[in-house]
């Protein structure tokens, strides 16, 4: 099986599940949100706690370059993760004006559960694969992405 050239009954195929799949990930995503204890979050928000992570205190302009969003438009979100007891600013001892974001007991929560759907998500996805089909899986993803990259200006471009 080589590169190139796919007939367009594959094609369409492909990108029907594509799309079919992307919105059924996003309807979960919500749903499982709105039926759990973080209603007063959005998934746009969870994603912002997720690229905060448990594990770094990164600053709003790592957050914003991985979310792909201006750093405005994460102020705006972070400010709201604030008020909702989510997200915590942690000012540098050295220097009072450098920021760094880190996640409260109940983003760490948050954290935790959007992790486990996820993980949960893949290792279904991933389902009596073997290595070399993983591979192939995850070259077309790579594949996916770099389009996507291309096809999509970020903020900073």
């Amino acid at each position: 099986m080589g590169g190139g050239y796919m007939d367009y009954a594959t094609a369409k195929r492909i990108n029907q599940l594509l799309t079919t799949v992307y919105g059924d990930i996003v309807r979960v995503e919500e749903l499982a949100l709105r039926t759990s204890q973080f209603k007063d979050i959005s998934i746009k928000e969870v994603h912002a706690v997720d690229a905060i992570s448990m594990y770094e205190h990164k600053t709003t302009s790592q957050v914003a370059r991985e979310l792909r969003i201006t750093p405005g438009t994460l102020t705006t979100m972070v400010n709201h993760l604030v008020r909702k007891d989510y997200v915590q600013r942690i000012r540098s001892d050295d220097d009072r004006r450098f920021v760094r974001l880190g996640l409260t007991r109940r983003g760490r929560l948050v954290y935790r559960a959007h992790e486990s759907f996820h993980r949960k998500m893949v290792e279904s996805f991933a389902k009596d694969m073997d290595d070399e089909q993983l591979q192939i899986i995850e070259k077309a993803l790579l594949n996916l992405e770099a389009f996507l990259e291309f096809a999509s200006p970020t903020p900073d471009r």
